[in-house]
């Protein structure tokens, strides 16, 4: 169930660098008014996590499964009843709140059928695998409907299809036996983790390789939009082959974490995103085409095992307002990178300008992964939670 939740949901959020240029030709806006339509999404999935993601510890993971895929079922059909950037987003922004509730919920479901860390980490990664799925069938599919003249938002019809599909199955499945305690969901208690070192350690490398991340699929289709060489059906599905690739990295993570520490392999890939990006600000968009799609072997892994041991670093009366607390640095890298990138690229003339941006935090985070390997900051306190 977990699995198709994430599936059906990184349809529509990793679908929109397809649908932006659409967006901006039919609504005539500039980078900076179409990246709306992602970051309006990511600020409300942000505030949710935040706000009502201790609400999975207070009232139990099945109430706000159901709560969430039904907002989101509902707010995907509403698509069809209208025609304007404004009512689009709007939406998008319905769609990010149900998205905050319910993955948070899953988020915390994970721990609770998880033995360990180790676990923890394996089944997050797949989980994630799933999600990397859903993002290659979500601009495939936008592609595809645009090349037949058919409106993307039809892609939104069809998740709303499947998420009323999930909400018969989560009220009908049976779910761990999960124990609240009281003291530790209060909102009070839930910002308390904003001083805890683990937890912003944590959120704080998330929400750098998120905005590496989302550079990609946002931006990459405007950056080869020009593209004219021998290659441009490579650039056309430049960002989907990104997501075969991050999918193809998340299902052989199992295999990897079984033989390599956790915290050298983050190292070693940050190291390799940065040199991906690095090298496509220094050679121009014909290694870009080559190189950014690439990253995402690279990037496959850090975003679910940086989550995994943020949220093992906890007891589980504590997983859903940990988790709410990283989703939502999740979902403002998500909204402020690109956007940034977006004004950047206005002033510039030219979206490459966001690019160097990009870069910056690639160098940032694979900085911070490096001294995660070295110094092992979260290594005794995931000890101690696993026993």
């Amino acid at each position: 169930m977990t699995y198709l939740m994430f599936f059906v949901f990184a349809m529509t959020t990793d679908a929109v660098g397809v649908i932006i240029p659409q967006v901006m030709a039919d609504y005539q806006l500039s980078m900076f008014q179409a990246s709306a339509f992602h970051y309006v999404p990511m600020v409300a999935i942000g505030l949710a996590g935040l706000l009502l993601g201790r609400l999975a510890d207070k009232l139990g993971r099945k109430k706000l499964i159901i709560a969430g895929l039904l907002l989101y079922s509902l707010s995907c059909y509403a698509f069809i009843a209208g025609d304007s950037a404004l009512f689009f987003i709007l939406l998008m922004g319905l769609c990010g709140l149900a998205i905050g509730i319910f993955k948070t919920a899953a988020l915390a479901l994970i721990g609770d059928i998880s033995r360990d860390s180790h676990s923890h980490t394996r089944t997050m990664n797949t989980v994630e695998g799933f999600f990397a799925l859903g993002a290659i069938a979500g601009p495939a599919l936008v592609t595809l409907m645009i090349a037949a003249s058919i409106h993307w938002k039809q892609l939104y019809l069809l998740a709303g299809l499947l998420c009323t599909v999930l909400v018969i199955i989560a009220a009908r499945m049976p779910y761990p036996p999960y124990q609240a305690s009281a003291e530790q969901v209060s909102l009070r208690q839930s910002m308390r983790l904003l001083k805890d070192r683990y937890a912003m350690g944590f959120s704080l490398a998330i929400a750098l390789y998120v905005s590496c991340e989302v550079a990609i699929f946002v931006w990459l289709p405007t950056l080869l939009a020009d593209y004219s060489g021998r290659f441009a059906l490579l650039a056309l599905h430049a960002v989907t082959i990104f997501f075969i690739l991050r999918a193809l990295g998340r299902f052989l993570a199992s295999l990897i974490l079984r033989h390599f520490c956790w915290s050298s392999v983050m190292a070693v890939f940050t190291a390799m995103i940065f040199l991906c990006f690095a090298l496509s600000m220094l050679l121009g968009r014909d290694w870009a085409l080559w190189l950014m799609p690439l990253s995402g072997l690279f990037m496959s892994m850090i975003y679910p095992t940086l989550n995994s041991k943020g949220i093992s670093c906890f007891p589980r009366q504590q997983h859903g307002a940990v988790a709410g607390l990283i989703l939502a640095f999740t979902a403002l890298a998500a909204a402020v990178a690109p956007a940034l990138m977006a004004l950047l690229g206005d002033l510039a003339g030219d979206v490459v300008a966001g690019f160097y941006l990009a870069t910056f935090f690639a160098a940032l985070l694979a900085a911070l992964m490096l001294y995660n390997w070295l110094a092992q900051p979260a290594k005794a306190q995931l000890e101690k939670m696993s026993s």
